[in-house]
C-alpha cells in the first residue's frame, strides 16, 4: 500500500485518526503537568485539498467534507473542528471555505498548552523541509529529518515523564506491521507509562490479526483497539477501513469511542445510503 499522504488528506482514515488524537490530548491535559508529544511520521503539517494530489483522488469528499455536511456534530469533536477552522479562517460555514486540512502535527500543535512541547519527525527529504517551514520559529515544536522508529527510541523517556506518542507510517513497506510492533515493544520498555497511538490500514484481515497477536504476546498492558470499516466484505485488494491501537489510553476514552464510532461509521461508510450493518469495533486487546 502506497500511502503518500497528499493523495489521501482528509479522507475517512484521517477523520478517525485525528479525532482520536485530539481526544487523547484533551484527556491528558486534564492534569496540569507539561506534556511531551511525539509524532514519528509527521508528514508536512498541512495539506491543500485544492491541490493536484488531493483532487486526483477526491478522498476528502468521503471524509472531512461529508462530516462537515452533517447538520449536528457530537460535542467531543469540538477540538478537532477548531483545528481545521484555524487553517481556514473566514465567515460562513466551514464546509464552504474548507481548503487546508491539518496533518497530525498541526492538530497536536493546536491542542498544546504553553508548557507542552512537540517533536515532529519526517524521513522523506522534501517533506521534512516542508514540515520545518510549517513550524519555523515555533519554540514549542522541534522538527527532525529522521526515521520515525529511531526517533521513538532516541526521544524516550521524555524529561516531562508524561508523553503521547503517535506512530502513523505510510505503509509503503511490506513489513510495516512488524516494524510497528517491534518499535512499540522497544518504546514500551523504555517508557511503559507513555500513551501510544498506532494507526494502520485494514485491507486483508490476516496482517492485522497477526499484528494484534504480536502485541498481545509482547507483555504490553492496557491495549485498546478501535477500528472503522467503510466497506462491506474483506476484499484484500481494497482499503476497507482503518484502525488505531491505543496503549495506556486515558480513562473512559473507550466509552467515548463506543459512542463516537457508530456515528462515524454511519457518516463515512462508502455507500451512504446502504442499510447494511455498520462496521466498527472498540475492544480491549489486553487489559490491566
Amino acid at each position: 500500500m502506497n500511502y503518500r499522504h497528499a493523495y489521501h488528506a482528509g479522507n475517512f482514515a484521517d477523520v478517525l485518526k485525528h479525532i482520536v488524537l485530539c481526544r487523547v490530548v484533551a484527556h491528558l491535559q486534564a492534569k496540569d503537568g507539561p506534556l511531551f508529544l511525539l509524532d514519528s511520521h509527521a508528514g508536512i503539517g498541512r495539506y491543500d485539498l485544492a491541490g493536484e494530489e488531493a483532487q486526483k483522488t477526491g478522498e476528502a469528499d468521503g471524509g472531512i467534507r461529508r462530516l462537515l455536511a452533517e447538520p449536528e456534530l457530537p460535542a467531543m469533536l469540538a477540538d478537532y473542528v477548531r483545528a481545521i477552522e484555524l487553517l481556514n479562517p473566514g465567515d460562513g460555514p466551514l464546509a464552504d471555505r474548507l481548503r487546508w486540512y491539518p496533518g497530525s502535527p498541526r492538530f497536536l500543535r493546536t491542542m498544546m498548552r504553553p508548557g507542552d512541547r512537540l517533536a515532529a519527525c519526517e524521513l522523506h527529504p522534501a517533506d521534512a523541509e516542508t514540515l520545518e517551514a510549517e513550524f519555523f520559529r515555533d519554540r514549542q515544536v522541534k522538527t527532525q529529518a529522521m526515521d520515525g522508529y529511531l526517533a521513538v527510541k532516541a526521544m524516550l523517556p521524555p524529561a516531562e515523564r508524561r508523553g503521547f506518542i503517535v506512530v502513523d507510517p505510510p505503509f509503503e513497506k511490506r513489513d510495516e506491521f512488524a516494524a510497528m510492533a517491534k518499535g512499540l515493544i522497544a518504546a514500551y520498555r523504555r517508557f511503559a507509562t507513555g500513551v501510544y497511538a498506532l494507526w494502520y490500514p485494514v485491507k486483508g484481515r490476516r496482517p492485522v490479526d497477526a499484528f494484534h497477536a504480536d502485541l498481545a504476546a509482547s507483555g504490553t498492558r492496557k491495549i485498546l483497539v478501535a477500528e472503522l470499516m467503510i466497506h462491506q466484505g474483506e476484499d484484500p485488494e481494497r482499503f476497507n477501513g482503518c484502525g488505531l491501537v491505543l496503549v495506556n489510553p486515558p480513562w473512559k476514552l473507550d466509552e467515548e469511542l463506543r459512542e463516537l464510532l457508530p456515528f462515524l461509521a454511519r457518516v463515512l461508510r462508502a455507500d451512504p445510503v446502504s442499510t447494511a450493518p455498520l462496521r466498527w469495533r472498540v475492544d480491549w486487546l489486553v487489559g490491566e
